[in-house]
């Protein structure tokens, strides 16, 4: 939903933290969630000037979230709850598996790009059990990958912190 952009991505700073360079993240160096290739691109793409990464802001990365990842997920036209869902885990392991993992859930096309099928198939779904499915399915992924024994704690917790906040995000649940 287009007006829960900004609520999401605090949540997501609240995840991300600040600057990281664990030498058994695949993603390098990386601060408030973005990864030096990531923001690399980026700059690149924008042609803008490239600071140091220990020195993004906000500012620097906002537009990177919303244009690579919340709108690769359709985040505007997913509902409340599901659009937070999809977004926070696009950013955590790209867009292309979540987006598989919703369409096979609504039993369309599993082409990992969120399109008309896939928002019309959400018409009358009952949200909090797309967004536990969501959970569940996501859950799965992080234990296959053999990076779990290192970060699958965080990831787990972030999961679970996830679903709970996406559920607060459904109108008449609230």
């Amino acid at each position: 939903m287009e007006s829960n952009f900004n609520q999401c991505l605090e949540w997501l700073l609240e995840h991300e933290g600040g600057y990281v360079n664990h030498p058994k993240d695949p993603g390098g160096e990386t601060n408030l969630g973005v990864t030096k290739k990531v923001y690399q691109n980026w700059c690149t793409e924008q042609d803008v000037f490239m600071k140091d990464m220990r020195d993004l802001t906000f500012d620097d990365v906002r537009p990177i979230y919303k244009k690579n990842y919340w709108d690769r997920v359709k985040g505007d036209d997913l509902p409340a709850g599901i659009d937070w869902s999809m977004f926070d885990w696009a950013v955590n392991s790209g867009s292309a598996t979540p987006a598989r993992t919703l369409q096979s859930i609504l039993g369309v096309t599993s082409d990992g790009v969120i399109g008309p099928v896939t928002i019309d198939a959400l018409d009358g779904k009952n949200i909090s059990n797309i967004i536990s499915r969501i959970y569940i399915k996501r859950q799965v992924f992080y234990e296959s990958l053999n990076s779990f024994d290192t970060f699958g704690a965080g990831w787990s917790k972030r999961n679970q912190h996830t679903r709970d906040q996406a559920l607060t995000l459904i109108p008449n649940l609230q």
